[in-house]
């Protein structure tokens, strides 16, 4: 037990076999605080307090295991550190950040701290080193015992297509109303109906596999509607137990999907350490195994990763690779698990504009994002196309396209109308703070349009 009269030897160990000083662990401890929304001024002198065995407060001491867990690679309990405070849940728990656990059991105890938006987990901060598990060696883990001990009845095609049916139907809405409409019913479904089908036994393997497919695709949903909230440790770890279900699948195709997204995300959040390696395996898993429609997905996305790794020529040519394959394919021949998100030559030409914004390439970027605007079904998809549009507008504006880029933004803002998405609301503020500098340029739209993106605001915050 630790007190005041004796020094935490515990606490000491930890700090020099993570290398750290006293203000290194004082500034690690206020990042994970803020992270989690709530913002500690610790600083050396605290942490010297604490070696010497003034304890911290249980919160703190949580905080303090966080930061000592991801400097050492493993995961410490605030006991484990000689503080003797309950063993509550990390700050920002392990919690599905492995893919050699049972993702169904993980699944649901995900979902359920998502339904209750438990701090810890929806205020995580999105990892670097877990983004990097699904290139380490690959295990074929075998959960058939799960089926047999904790099934809860017999399920056959008809349920499993039930949930593609319903995988469906929560997409189109996604799709059309954004990520934060119908979420915890998503959340809820994942973690009732569909842990139940997976727990279920099944006549056949292949009935099994699919089951495990379709679970995988709803664990893909749940982490993109936490993606468009901005969640991005959330989303993190639905991906990551995504990737396992399809790996238990043994689906490698939807698999190679999974390390498609988890690419994206980093680059999108500007995390982009292991992104071009999970696109290299995406691309390896499907190249001359899918149709050349598929195939483009993949294509493009590698092709980011290379400008983001500031391999120019190399990206160009990946660029190329993957137009000429989206021309070359046939939408009807997409896999049920690519179908749901639109079409390839939009969404190819949308990664094509992300790469050559990452190349500088404003013009070229500002094409593409037009292209794939006008490539998506405006009603049915009115998230994406105005998120598109907005993003063509910010392209104009980089070339000096001023007035051109207000009438984007004026038909991104209309578009937007009833979509409820974080990455929507964040759009609408980058407008507004560049037709700011825009009315000081005496831009006549300017002002009209800011009135526009203010209304937006309010209704959104209204709802």
């Amino acid at each position: 037990m630790t007190n005041a009269r004796q020094r935490n030897e515990r606490l000491q160990q930890a700090l020099k076999d993570a290398s750290l000083t006293y203000d290194g662990l004082a500034a690690d401890v206020r990042a994970i605080s803020a992270e989690a929304g709530d913002p500690l001024r610790t600083n050396r002198s605290g942490v010297m307090q604490w070696v010497k065995g003034r304890p911290p407060s249980p919160v703190t001491a949580g905080y303090i295991a966080e930061a000592l867990s991801r400097r050492l690679g493993r995961q410490l309990r605030p006991a484990d550190l000689g503080f003797d405070a309950p063993d509550m849940e990390q700050p920002h728990s392990r919690l599905g950040l492995a893919v050699g656990l049972d993702p169904v059991d993980t699944l649901r105890r995900i979902g359920e701290a998502d339904i209750h938006r438990r701090k810890f987990l929806t205020a995580a901060a999105y990892s670097v080193a877990a983004a990097a598990l699904p290139l380490g060696t690959e295990q074929a883990v075998d959960y058939a015992q799960r089926a047999r001990t904790a099934h809860t009845g017999r399920a056959g095609q008809a349920e499993i297509d039930a949930v593609r049916d319903m995988t469906n139907l929560f997409t189109a809405v996604d799709e059309r109303h954004g990520g934060q409409h119908g979420r915890s019913a998503v959340v809820q479904y994942l973690r009732t109906d569909v842990a139940a089908l997976c727990e279920a036994q099944f006549a056949t393997e292949s009935e099994h596999k699919q089951a495990m497919s379709a679970a995988a695709a709803v664990a893909y949903l749940c982490g993109w509607k936490a993606y468009d909230a901005s969640e991005h440790g959330l989303a993190q770890r639905y991906y990551l137990q995504a990737l396992a279900l399809t790996r238990e699948a043994g689906d490698r195709l939807h698999e190679a999907w999974i390390l498609r997204i988890l690419a994206h995300n980093g680059m999108d959040i500007r995390r982009p350490e292991h992104t071009l390696a999970l696109a290299d395996s995406a691309l390896a898993l499907v190249k001359n195994r899918v149709n050349p429609a598929t195939e483009a997905l993949f294509s493009v996305t590698r092709a980011r990763a290379l400008a983001v790794a500031r391999r120019g020529p190399e990206a160009a040519s990946q660029i190329r690779a993957a137009q000429d394959l989206a021309m070359a394919g046939q939408v009807e021949a997409l896999p049920e698990w690519a179908a749901r998100w639109g079409s390839p030559l939009a969404t190819v030409s949308s990664h094509t504009a992300k790469t050559f914004r990452a190349l500088g390439d404003h013009a070229n970027a500002e094409r593409h994002y037009g292209a794939s605007a006008r490539g998506r079904v405006q009603n049915e998809q009115r998230r994406i196309s105005a998120l598109t549009m907005a993003a063509q507008g910010r392209e104009q504006a980089a070339q000096g396209h001023l007035e051109e880029a207000c009438g984007t933004w004026s038909k991104s803002l209309t578009s937007f109308s009833g979509v409820r998405s974080d990455r929507a609301a964040k759009e609408v503020r980058a407008i507004r703070r560049h037709l700011r500098i825009f009315h000081g340029r005496g831009v006549r739209a300017a002002s009209v349009l800011d009135e526009q993106a203010h209304a937006w605001q309010k209704a959104y915050a209204a709802n």
